[in-house]
């Protein structure tokens, strides 16, 4: 049984969150815990329960899937598209970085009210700051991906008459393949993060929304159920991300490969 749990990467990743839930759930129905402040899983459970029955739970995660979905996309076309430009050109990366580095600074929230301004409350503001979020961990991947190629490996390419494209396609993305796919997994975190600050900005629908929706109401329950599901939907996209990347990366040999 214990050989099992080891070997078996599901059962021991679920085992801390379990027991942690447990705890929990014995310590909020012995009084430990005050409901009001952190009512017990299963009242929690209950709540998710109820959303789904009425139909309303479905539109807010999809609208916050799409939302975050339409955000990754677009930021990850433009952080490869400038990452790609800025890691193969020294004089692109003198032009462009600097700025893109300051930008980096600025914190999530800071961009809201500006988004607000320019954009209104609809979804183009929404998915421009999930973009925004999503641009700089994949365009710095990308970068130091491009720039972190062994000139060996380009050295050995020309010898056997590689060049231009060939070059690019044989040698170059899949040296920096691996450093781009943490980029993605990267951006996807953080456009998760994003998605939360943008759906503050006047939602009427989304998880978000439902974070505020329980605020409002002083419905601790609402906010950590809806807490539970960005976790949840989160660990699920990145474990999608996570196996792409198993499987692009299966050349390589690695210390830890099998």
């Amino acid at each position: 049984m214990w050989k099992k749990l080891r070997t078996h990467p599901v059962l021991l990743g679920s085992l801390l969150p379990i027991l942690l839930l447990a705890a929990w759930e014995i310590l909020s129905r012995a009084g430990v815990i005050p409901a009001y402040q952190l009512p017990a899983p299963s009242a929690i459970l209950s709540t998710i329960i109820t959303y789904l029955q009425d139909g309303t739970l479905q539109d807010h995660v999809l609208l916050t899937v799409y939302r975050l979905f339409v955000g990754f996309i677009i930021g990850t076309i433009a952080a490869i598209l400038l990452g790609t430009l800025v890691g193969y050109s020294e004089l692109a990366e003198r032009f462009f970085d600097p700025l893109i580095q300051a930008f980096r600074s600025i914190p999530s929230l800071a961009w809201v009210p500006l988004f607000i301004l320019w954009m209104g409350i609809g979804e183009t503001s929404k998915v421009t700051l999930i973009a925004v979020g999503v641009f700089f961990p994949v365009y710095l991947n990308i970068v130091d991906g491009i720039r972190g190629v062994d000139r060996k490996l380009i050295e050995v390419g020309r010898m056997y008459g590689l060049d231009g494209v060939a070059l690019v396609r044989r040698i170059i993305l899949p040296a920096s393949l691996p450093s781009f796919l943490t980029g993605l997994r990267s951006g996807l975190g953080l456009g998760w993060m994003f998605v939360v600050a943008a759906e503050i900005m006047g939602a009427s629908q989304g998880l978000g929304y439902l974070l505020i929706l329980g605020q409002n109401t002083y419905s601790p329950d609402v906010i950590i159920a809806s807490i539970f599901l960005f976790a949840l939907l989160g660990k699920l996209t990145d474990w999608v991300l996570k196996l792409i990347q198993k499987r692009s990366l299966h050349w390589q040999d690695t210390a830890l490969a099998k």
